[in-house]
């Protein structure tokens, strides 16, 4: 079994990026330039004479070409969500973003 990631170190911004990733439906408002961004941090990522992205997280390489406008297409979001889900951000994501359990208790007074 592969350690989960630490995703502390990351900025507000990456998080965001991450929890845009693994939205459903898939959303089709990603920039390109956010997901770089983010996998420059957590990845290693290799830029190819063709201006496409050649991207190793975890055990995985995967090829990317940048998208004809500013945002991916759905099934860019598909294969990072799956390579991100592998790598283990996706429960590392979801510890971070639930909200904090609150014991209430009952007190009656006479």
């Amino acid at each position: 079994m592969q350690a989960q990631p630490e995703i502390g170190h990351l900025s507000g911004h990456h998080r965001e990026t991450i929890g845009q990733i693994f939205q459903h439906p898939v959303g089709h408002n990603i920039a390109w330039q956010s997901v770089v961004s983010l996998l420059e941090s957590i990845a290693q990522v290799e830029e190819m004479h063709n201006s496409k992205l050649l991207i190793t997280l975890g055990t995985e390489t995967e090829t990317f070409e940048p998208p004809r406008h500013k945002d991916l297409d759905a099934q860019q979001v598909v294969d990072l969500r799956r390579m991100l889900k592998n790598a283990g951000y996706q429960d590392a994501l979801s510890e971070t973003t639930d909200p904090p359990q609150v014991s209430v208790s009952t007190k009656t007074t006479k």
